[in-house]
Formats: structure tokens, C-alpha cells, sequence
């Protein structure tokens, strides 16, 4: 009975949903439909209204554009209305000149036949006036001859002796100044030509013990050392105070300075550079202080060789530093240490002989010039400087005294000293040891150098090319430009006053600027 009952209810139950189901689903079309219609419509309208704003912009554009296109034309028309107008007016400014020298012209024309008239009207009575004296000076002729008794030859002949006489009288002064200013200039000639003759005879020996020669792999490094328009070598010759020669001579570079301590610091610094390759200003002047370093350093080392050379014992640190500077000196071109060391082994033997102190003898003879080792700035002979500084480290009274009074400043208190005195006679009369020329030479080059640093505001000073060139380095804060060309003025009519040389001698003023920071 149920299953019967459920079978009908089923089906009335899927009438029933289906029957909703349709119901709903034509609901939902109508409102799909709806819905497709409204969005449909939107559409259109904003097509419309993109379309619409297309227009307008597509509007603005053509009328951009031809806004452009006419302010272009325009500006065009204007530049050509304005060079028209401005040829218009160079057009009337050169009719306005044209007629103004149209009428200069005129004006000039007359002028001239003026001035034609009037010359000519001169011209006449100049003529006339000519005529007028003429005959005058015949008259006045007739006159002289009447009342001289002369004929006008005679007049004219006593008159000629006359005036021949007194330019004679007249001359003899004249010729004998003349002659006294020709003799004088012949003198000034003949000394200046003797003297270049002796320069050029000794520049040999000069060359020789004034210049060292600095090796190169090619004659390519030359241009390495001079540099861009010559920075390189100036730079150098700056740094060192030495005369750099490049010339034809092959792979080979010439160093010449009088002061050899300058010269081996250039030579040792240019071999540094040239193996390096790195030759720049900035490199140059590190390079050149490293090697001033390293030289001083090798000083003291050689001071102390040679005190344990000679077997001397206890001597103050200053006074080897001294002995060490004379390898780099000489004394009339016979090296100063050498001469030294020579002295020292002669007054020692001597002493030995004589039964004196061999070590104190040999101590005196070493140090026996150590004054030349001082600064040159200090006013005293070398023996009476040598004798201050041996006192003030403490040496043997004497030692002192021997330094002391070797050149017979100072009275002789032992015979040490005497001996001192003989070996420096035997070491520098030995043949071929010195060369009294040389030591003058180098001594005229100090002069120089000390009298162009004795100028306010000079910083350094080098006497370069065999003495025809002092470079004077000034203090930028302290020297101007101007008083740069001032100061070479003064150095070099100071040199022609005080001093004696031959030729002619270059001053050279160099004021430099530097700044100098640091990238960190």
C-alpha cells in the first residue's frame, strides 16, 4: 500500500520542481535580458561620448597646428619686413655719406685752387724778392771791393784759411776724446777676447772634474727625460741645482754642476728614474729626495770608515758626519777626504819618527780641514772655523789647535801642529794634485750663488752652465711678479758691480705656486 502511494507522489513531486525550475529559469532570462539591453545602451553612450571627445581633441589639434603654422609665418614675414627695413636704412645712411663726401670733395676742390692761387702769388713774389736781393748783393760786393782793396776771389780765399784754421783748433779736443774713448774700448776688447780665449782653452779641464756622464739604453729616453715642453728637465734641474745637457752625444745625458754632492744626487736620481721609467715632476722631486736621504746616510757611513781606517777611536757622531762630507769636496781640485786621509797618515809617520803621539797626529792631520765641510754662510777662514767646531765636540786641545793653525791663523802650541802644517804641504805640492784654476772657478760659483740669496724674499739659488746662470728660486708669499722682474734687475746690476767674470752671466727668477691636498 505505501509503495503504491510513494510512486504517485514522485512524480507529482518532479511536476512540481520541474514546473518551479521552469518558472525561475524564465525569471532569470528576463532578467538576463534586462540586464544585456541596459549594458548594450551603455555602451553606445560612452562610445558616443569617446567618439565625441576624439573630435574634439582630432579639432584641437588641426587648430594647434594651424595656430603654429601661422606664427611661424608671421615670425618669417617679420624677419623679412625688419632685414628689409634695415636695408632700407644702410641704403639711406650710404646715399647721407655719399653726398656728404660728394660735398667734402667740393669743398676739398676749392680749397686747392685756393691754395694754387696763393702759392702761386708767393711764388712771385718770392721771385721778386730774390731779384731784389740779388742785385743788392752785387751792390754791397762793389762796395767791399772799393773799400778793401780785395777782389771777392781774395775775400773768399782769407775767408776759407780762416775758417780751416779754426776747425782745426776746434777739433784737437774732439779727436783727442775720440782717441782716448777708442783706446779705451780697444783695451775692454782686447781683455774681454783674452779671456774668452782662456775661458775656451780651460773649458776642457772644467768639463772633466764639473760633469758626470749618466749611461741610456737609446737615444728614445731622451725625450722622456726633457718632457712635454721641457717640464721633465726643468723640474729636475730645479730639484737638484744641476745642469742637465742633453745634446747629440749618443745614448748619453750630461750632468754638470760645480758642488759634486749636487751632481751625485742628480746622477744617482736620473739612473733611479731612466731604470723606473716613471719621469714626471712629481716623481723627480721624490726620487731626488729619496736619494738625498740615502747619499747623507752613506756620508756618515764613510766618515766612519775611514776613522776605523785610520784606527782612531771615540770621535763625537757631528764630526764623522763632517769627514763623510768630504768625499763630496775638494780642495783646489784635489778631493778633499783623499787629502785628508793622506795628511793623517803623513803627520802620523812623521810623529812616530819624532817619538810624538802616532794616533793623536793622525787625528789632527784628518780633521785638519774639516772647516771646509761647514756651512759656506760662515764669515771665517776654514782653519779658524775647523778649530771652533773641533773645540765644541770636545777633541784634544791639541788637535784644536793643530786644525787652528795650520794656515798660521793662530799661534802654534805643539809640534803636532807644525807637522800638520808640513803634510799638507807635501800632499798638496805633490805633482799633479791640485789645480789652483779649478778652486777659483768653484769659489767665483759660491760667490755667485751667496750673493744672489743675500736679496730678501730668495728661497734658493744655483749657479748652473759653467757660471753664465744663476736660477734664483724666490718665496711666492713674500715676492710678487713684479718685484720678481725687480729683483733680477738688482741681483744682476749687484753681480756686475762686485764681481769680476767673463762674458756675460744669466739671472734667471723663478716664482712658483703649489697646492697641494690629499684624496683620502
Amino acid at each position: 500500500m505505501n509503495e503504491i502511494l510513494i510512486i504517485p507522489m514522485l512524480v507529482v513531486a518532479i511536476i512540481v520542481f520541474f514546473y518551479l525550475g521552469w518558472l525561475l529559469n524564465s525569471k532569470v532570462g528576463k532578467k538576463s535580458a534586462a540586464l544585456a539591453e541596459e549594458n548594450a545602451k551603455r555602451t553606445i553612450a560612452d562610445a558616443e561620448k569617446e567618439a565625441k571627445n576624439l573630435k574634439r581633441e582630432k579639432l584641437l589639434e588641426v587648430k594647434d597646428e594651424w595656430y603654429k603654422k601661422k606664427t611661424e609665418f608671421d615670425n618669417e614675414v617679420q624677419k623679412k619686413r625688419q632685414k628689409l627695413g634695415n636695408l632700407e636704412k644702410q641704403l639711406t645712411q650710404r646715399e647721407e655719406n655719399s653726398e656728404k663726401k660728394f660735398d667734402l670733395v667740393l669743398q676739398k676742390e676749392r680749397e686747392n685752387k685756393k691754395l694754387e692761387q696763393s702759392l702761386a702769388d708767393q711764388k712771385e713774389n718770392l721771385k721778386k724778392k730774390t731779384e731784389e736781393t740779388e742785385q743788392l748783393a752785387l751792390d754791397q760786393n762793389v762796395k767791399l771791393e772799393r773799400i778793401s782793396g780785395l777782389t771777392s776771389e781774395d775775400a773768399k780765399k782769407m775767408l776759407m784759411d780762416n775758417m780751416v784754421n779754426q776747425a782745426k783748433i776746434d777739433s784737437i779736443p774732439m779727436i783727442k776724446e775720440v782717441t782716448d774713448k777708442a783706446k779705451a774700448e780697444a783695451k775692454r776688447e782686447a781683455q774681454k777676447i783674452i779671456v774668452q780665449s782662456i775661458q775656451r782653452t780651460a773649458a776642457d779641464h772644467s768639463i772633466e772634474t764639473t760633469v758626470s756622464v749618466v749611461q741610456i739604453q737609446n737615444d728614445d729616453m731622451k725625450g722622456r727625460i726633457i718632457g712635454k715642453e721641457g717640464r721633465n728637465i726643468r723640474a729636475f734641474e730645479s730639484s737638484t741645482g744641476v745642469d742637465v745637457i742633453v745634446d747629440d752625444t749618443p745614448e748619453a745625458v750630461i750632468l754638470s754642476s760645480f758642488d759634486q754632492f749636487r751632481r751625485e744626487v742628480a746622477r744617482v736620481s736620473l739612473e733611479r728614474l731612466i731604470a723606473d721609467g716613471r719621469i714626471h715632476p712629481a716623481r723627480i722631486e721624490e726620487v731626488v729626495e729619496k736619494v738625498k736621504l740615502e747619499l747623507e746616510e752613506e756620508l756618515i757611513r764613510e766618515g766612519e770608515n775611514t776613522v776605523m781606517e785610520l784606527g782612531l777611536h771615540n770621535m763625537h757622531k757631528e764630526l764623522i758626519k763632517h769627514l763623510g762630507r768630504m768625499k763630496y769636496r775638494s780642495s783646489f781640485g784635489q778631493n778633499l777626504l783623499q787629502h785628508s786621509i793622506e795628511v793623517a797618515y803623513l803627520t802620523g809617520i812623521m810623529a812616530a819618527e819624532l817619538g810624538l803621539e802616532s794616533n793623536l797626529a793622525k787625528r789632527a792631520g784628518l780633521l785638519h780641514d774639516v772647516g771646509k765641510t761647514v756651512d759656506k754662510s760662515i764669515e771665517d777662514t776654514h782653519a779658524l772655523v775647523g778649530y771652533d767646531l773641533t773645540k765644541r765636540y770636545k777633541e784634544n786641545p791639541i788637535v784644536a789647535n793643530a786644525v787652528g793653525s795650520h794656515h798660521e791663523d793662530i799661534e802654534m802650541e805643539h809640534p803636532i801642529a807644525a807637522l800638520v802644517q808640513a803634510a799638507d804641504a807635501i800632499s798638496g805640492a805633490r805633482p799633479g794634485a791640485r789645480r789652483e784654476p779649478l778652486e777659483s772657478y768653484v769659489k767665483r760659483l759660491e760667490n755667485l750663488e751667496k750673493m744672489a740669496k743675500s736679496f730678501e724674499g730668495v728661497a734658493k739659488t744655483y749657479a748652473i752652465q759653467a757660471g753664465r746662470e744663476v736660477r734664483v728660486v724666490v718665496e711666492h708669499d713674500k715676492v710678487d711678479d713684479l718685484l720678481a722682474d725687480k729683483l733680477s734687475k738688482e741681483i744682476s746690476q749687484k753681480i756686475e758691480s762686485e764681481m769680476e767674470y767673463p762674458g756675460q752671466i744669466k739671472v734667471t727668477v723663478i716664482r712658483e705656486v703649489r697646492k697641494i691636498s690629499y684624496a683620502k
